[in-house]
């Protein structure tokens, strides 16, 4: 079971967690790239690893065999669309 201490994470523990340098990832949050936590009043940024977790894995690059799938779904659904005119 994960405790809130491994769950919040400084910015170093990211960018370490993350295999990035601190100036890249603080760079990623200035250009809010990826999600972080600013307490009001506090200079320290924090990041949830759950977080990190999911932006890493959204911008998945598609294999060939899965654009070939996708290609071959939008030919079939437009090639029925056109026959049923």
């Amino acid at each position: 079971m994960k405790t809130k201490d491994e769950e919040i994470q400084s910015l170093k523990e990211a960018a370490e967690f993350l295999k990035v340098s601190k100036s890249c990832l603080y760079k990623k949050t200035s250009q809010k790239q990826v999600p972080y936590y600013k307490p009001p009043g506090c200079k320290q940024i924090y990041f949830r690893k759950t977080e990190l977790e999911e932006w890493l894995l959204s911008n998945k690059i598609k294999t060939v065999a899965e654009l070939e799938l996708n290609t071959e779904n939008y030919l079939n659904k437009t090639s029925k669309l056109l026959q049923s005119c």
